[in-house]
């Protein structure tokens, strides 16, 4: 039934908007498509360029699922969860306009509606000055930038996790020219449920965040090399429930790629915050056993200058009894399978983490599905590698 789906979403997308949708039930994927390219438009319900109103409509949204089995030093916890759920939609307009709406619900599905994520339009001057104001993602660091649907782990990492970073309404500039690309924007630090007190109140204090990205090719003989950096500074009061760790931070990654190896490794610091200052230091290599099957590994090392300047996972380490602390370490190896590129995959590894002087292990499986236009970054965001050398 999904294959068949997707292939009258892959006709719609290439057929004329008069042409009929009985013709359209009669064609078939070819035979030599792998199902990732079968399903590489899934989710597209309208596509004409020549018209001038409405250029491209899809339905979006991601299941995520997955379960976790965490024995540390002080306790154990295992669960299964439903992870993400959202749904939405995206039109492209006018050649120029972007109109993109996505709702979520809570973890396990309570409640089944919880907002929504994002919630914005976006105006495309030119390739290097797009407007975008609404409800729209945090992208600070390299590390929160690359999309749920495309990371290699089960979570982001513990210092990226600690900082708070969410969906809430914003105004921002972005854009691209030559192999720079560049993202900046006033943010307020709270969102929620009720969105139009959140877009209408704004009394919760705001964060300014300005990032760029470099794109330095073949950079010492790799496929590709990517430096991303970015600043953040947050003045928030009491009514904040975003970006509440520090005042300041400031992140950089260097992300290459070559044949099927990838290498991640990003520095992020915190500064001026009620527990002190923090760095963490998260290092990610990976590399394609085949073009399905991924071997990754993840080393995580943080320190705080204050005793409890440090927040374990608030997922499986947390509900394991792993403490606050001032020394956070973390390595984690898994393997990922790739049912239908990263539209379709599983996650599965095993991690170590340390806190101070009580550790824990978690062990973990998950599920994850995805419809929709794809969104860019660096890898791993959207993109795969060859499994040969």
């Amino acid at each position: 039934m999904t294959i068949r789906l997707a292939s009258v979403l892959l006709a719609l997308s290439s057929a004329d908007a008069a042409t009929p949708l009985a013709n359209l039930m009669e064609t078939t994927p070819s035979s030599k498509a792998t199902l990732a390219e079968q399903l590489e438009e899934l989710g597209l319900i309208y596509r004409n360029k020549q018209n001038p109103t409405l250029q491209e409509f899809w339905l979006l949204g991601r299941y995520h699922g997955q379960y976790h089995d965490s024995e540390g030093s002080l306790g154990d916890n295992n669960a299964w969860e439903d992870r993400r759920t959202r749904f939405g939609f995206q039109a492209h307009m006018f050649d120029r306009l972007t109109l993109h709406a996505q709702a979520i619900s809570g973890s396990d599905f309570d409640p089944d509606y919880n907002g929504f994520t994002e919630l914005w339009v976006r105006w495309k001057f030119t390739d290097a000055v797009q407007l975008t104001v609404g409800q729209q993602k945090h992208r600070f660091t390299h590390d929160r930038n690359i999309s749920s649907r495309y990371m290699n782990y089960l979570e982001r990492a513990q210092f990226t996790n600690m900082m708070g970073l969410d969906y809430t309404p914003a105004v921002t500039l972005s854009g691209k020219k030559g192999k720079w690309e560049y993202y900046s924007g006033v943010f307020s630090n709270a969102a929620g449920r009720d969105m139009w007190s959140y877009f209408t109140e704004l009394n919760s204090g705001w964060s300014f965040l300005t990032a760029t990205t470099y794109d330095f090719g073949k950079l010492w003989g790799t496929d590709s090399t990517f430096f991303y950096g970015g600043y953040v500074h947050s003045d928030v009061n009491d009514n904040a429930t975003n970006f509440t760790r520090f005042e300041d931070s400031v992140s950089g990654a260097l992300i290459m790629t070559e044949g099927p190896a990838s290498l991640m490794t990003e520095l992020t610091a915190g500064f001026g915050g009620e527990r002190g200052d923090g760095i963490g230091l998260n290092i990610q290599p990976g590399v394609y056993l085949t073009d399905k099957l991924q071997v990754v590994a993840r080393y995580q090392l943080a320190l705080a200058d204050e005793s409890n300047g440090l927040a374990a996972q608030r997922r499986y380490e947390r509900p394991a009894g792993l403490p606050s602390g001032d020394l956070y370490q973390a390595a984690y190896l898994g393997f990922n399978y790739y049912i239908a590129a990263h539209r379709i995959k599983l996650i599965s590894g095993i991690e170590y983490a340390r806190m101070n002087d009580e550790d824990v292990v978690t062990a973990s499986v998950g599920f994850r599905m995805f419809f929709g236009p794809h969104s860019a970054a660096p890898f791993p965001g959207n993109k795969m590698l060859d499994g040969i050398w």
